[in-house]
């Protein structure tokens, strides 16, 4: 049986119901999966990257990579796929919504891509999972994808060889399914900070990196 999400006939079917099986469900559960699906994603972007784009630098490739590989990137593709319907997920989960939020549908994609990895090798991986992410390789600008708050502000700071921005994590709220991460981005020279929050601390970084960016706003002009 093909399954249509991943057009890929499973020979152990056991790894694709744990690829779709959130902890909160059980304790065979595909948070291993997940760990070898996101480097496995990492790399089949990566790979198709390199070959589309022969004349970008690190840097470009990195941004790009990073846009498509991001959990709001891979969540929509998991809905696009309609995973969310097929997760089994415990009863608190599925009361609060588990089955729609973005870390949950990220982190079942990159499983059901080790799942495959697992079931049938590299080569069988890719061709399934590079059709997920061709219309977005094809809407990326060659090269100019935009860099990230932490990169921007990084970048001005260096070009003025002054210290760079420090991160510190503030507060951690919310219930271990729903977190809320608050961080405080400071700058010495001008002396600034601000805070960002986030579902995760790295967007809570990136946050808080865009609301020192924009106080900098004079003097960047």
């Amino acid at each position: 049986m093909v399954d249509d999400f991943a057009a890929h006939a499973f020979s152990d079917r056991g790894l694709l119901q744990q690829a779709l099986t959130h902890r909160s469900a059980g304790a065979r559960n595909n948070e291993r999966l997940e760990f070898l699906g996101d480097a496995l994603v990492n790399l089949i972007v990566a790979d198709a990257l390199y070959e589309r784009w022969p004349k970008a630098d690190e840097g470009a490739l990195t941004r790009a990579r990073a846009e498509l590989v991001r959990e709001s990137s891979l969540a929509g593709l998991a809905r696009g796929l309609r995973l969310g319907e097929k997760l089994s997920l415990g009863s608190g989960e599925l009361k609060s919504g588990g089955q729609r939020r973005d870390s949950i549908l990220a982190d079942a994609l990159e499983a059901v891509v080790a799942a495959v990895y697992l079931d049938a090798g590299f080569d069988t991986c890719r061709n399934v999972v590079l059709p997920w992410f061709a219309l977005g390789l094809e809407s990326l600008p060659v090269g100019k994808v935009a860099k990230d708050a932490k990169t921007r502000l990084q970048e001005w700071l260096q070009a003025r060889q002054v210290q760079l921005p420090e991160y510190a994590l503030i507060d951690t709220s919310g219930d271990e399914h729903d977190r809320s991460f608050r961080v405080d981005c400071r700058i010495v020279e001008p002396p600034l900070h601000a805070e960002g929050t986030g579902s995760s601390r790295r967007a809570a970084e990136q946050q808080a990196a865009a609301e020192v960016l924009r106080a900098l706003e004079p003097a960047r002009g």
